[in-house]
């Protein structure tokens, strides 16, 4: 319990990664149709149009890592109070952000974009936190 107090804010902010990864992961995969079909007109006049399922695949596996990453780094600290897991899910969570991010200015949707950088702001700061 003591660990569970001293560390709440980590704890919060592995929660937030896991909810907003893990939920995107499974979603990617369990209504991969629909995503690969919005996805490739999204990118349809880019350079990455011809490897949009490629990309979903990998940043879908990177989200569900992601999101096992939060989930054992809380339990780490839960049981350990060992920050490790959790720094790593949020380095991860950071950097598949900036994938999207990539993704979302190729694709010249810059309000998509921009919408990613609240999540960013929360990730960096469980780097910094966790570090």
């Amino acid at each position: 319990m003591e660990n569970l107090t001293n560390h709440i804010t980590e704890i919060l902010i592995l929660l937030f990664v896991l909810i907003t990864f893990m939920q995107s992961g499974i979603d990617k995969m369990v209504d991969w149709k629909a995503n690969i079909e919005w996805l490739k007109g999204h990118f349809s006049d880019t350079f990455l149009s011809g490897s949009v399922p490629f990309m979903v695949g990998v940043i879908a596996i990177i989200e569900i890592i992601t999101g096992i990453l939060a989930i054992l780094g809380i339990l780490w600290i839960l049981a350990y109070n060992d920050m490790t897991l959790g720094f790593y899910s949020c380095i991860l969570a950071c950097l598949t952000l900036i994938m999207l991010l990539f993704g979302q200015r190729v694709a010249k949707d810059y309000a998509g974009a921009f919408t990613l950088t609240g999540y960013f702001i929360v990730c960096i700061i469980g780097v910094y936190i966790l570090n």
